[in-house]
């Protein structure tokens, strides 16, 4: 069962966007986002469901995401 998790910026604490893991990632562990930037995990919080629903919220806090590439 694949895991959507919000990848939230720890700097500012917004979300930065949403992404789908196979398995639930760890702190530590380096991902690619969509706008090509890699960063690394530095907390997964996983929070309790709604009552009725099945869907667990999951939150990966990312260092800073400033891609440093010119396009």
């Amino acid at each position: 069962m694949a895991v959507i998790a919000t990848i939230m910026d720890s700097g500012t604490g917004e979300p930065i966007q949403k992404m789908t893991f196979g398995r639930l990632p760890h702190a530590g562990s380096a991902f690619v986002l969509a706008s090509g930037a890699q960063v690394t995990a530095q907390r997964v919080e996983v929070g309790k469901p709604a009552p009725g629903r099945f869907v667990t919220p999951v939150r990966v806090w990312v260092a800073g995401t400033t891609d440093s590439r010119q396009p």
